[in-house]
């Protein structure tokens, strides 16, 4: 592990978070129970003297795994988290995943507007997919919640505002330069609790987690954080294969964050 690389990326994503923290009168984060989410969260306790003080969000379409839900219930309890779950309908929708897609940016939209969050911290990094490389720190989303990534404002700190005008809220991506190993490195780093499905359990695991109708285990026999840090050292599979929706052509994926999607 690069100790001196690790540094930096908390270090910025720190300032990322306390500029957040300032600059919005009603700031939120998306907590999906996976490793990317819950790292950022233990980013989050570190930038705040131990806690996290602001609502977190969950996504709720009713049908994540029973071990993301108590790995939920516990470590809300025990980081005190205010949490908020948003509840999300399964019905056809443009993707062809009625699981997620745009049900879930529906969902979002609704818990946005009911308690008017003003700004949205999300745990997306740029390696992750095509459309996300296109991201920026700090992201405005529209009235209507698209985001216009094919003409965004250039990366210029403190060139933004909570009240940007014509925006109903802003993005702010704090994991953006993090790769997937940077991640494990931290979360083995800071002790941070994980998700139970990511461990090899019958010879196979999650790398990416959605819920049970959209997401597939792969291969592994990585049972520990050090074990799968050496897995990822050299495998050619791609982190999101066992996430459908990501299988979709890149107009799809591009379709459903310009809309909001996550």
């Amino acid at each position: 592990m690069n100790e001196q690389n690790l540094h930096e990326l908390e270090e910025k994503s720190i300032y990322i978070m306390r500029e957040a923290r300032s600059k919005f009168d009603n700031l939120a984060a998306l907590w999906s129970m996976g490793k990317d989410s819950t790292a950022m969260l233990g980013i989050a306790r570190k930038a705040f003297m131990g806690k996290i003080p602001f609502p977190v969000i969950h996504i709720d379409n009713g049908i994540d795994f029973p071990e993301s839900y108590k790995f939920r219930d516990e470590l809300a309890k025990k980081w005190g988290m205010k949490l908020i779950v948003a509840k999300s309908e399964i019905r056809e929708e443009m993707s062809g995943f009625s699981c997620c897609g745009s049900n879930k940016t529906d969902a979002l939209k609704r818990i946005m507007k009911e308690h008017n969050f003003d700004g949205l911290i999300v745990s997306i990094r740029r390696d992750e997919h095509g459309i996300r490389a296109k991201e920026r720190y700090f992201s405005p989303r529209d009235m209507h919640f698209k985001w216009d990534y094919k003409n965004q404002p250039e990366e210029l700190w403190n060139n933004y505002s909570s009240k940007e005008k014509g925006a109903s809220h802003l993005r702010v991506h704090p994991l953006l330069d993090w790769n997937e190993i940077d991640i494990w490195n931290f979360i083995k780093k800071n002790k941070i609790p994980m998700n139970p499905l990511y461990f090899s359990k019958h010879g196979y695991r999650y790398r990416s987690l959605g819920c049970t109708h959209c997401t597939v285990p792969i291969k592994s026999n990585a049972k520990n954080i050090d074990e799968i840090i050496k897995e990822l050292r050299v495998t050619k599979v791609e982190e999101r294969s066992g996430r459908e929706q990501d299988k979709e052509k890149q107009y799809v994926m591009e379709k459903l964050r310009s809309l909001g999607y996550m």
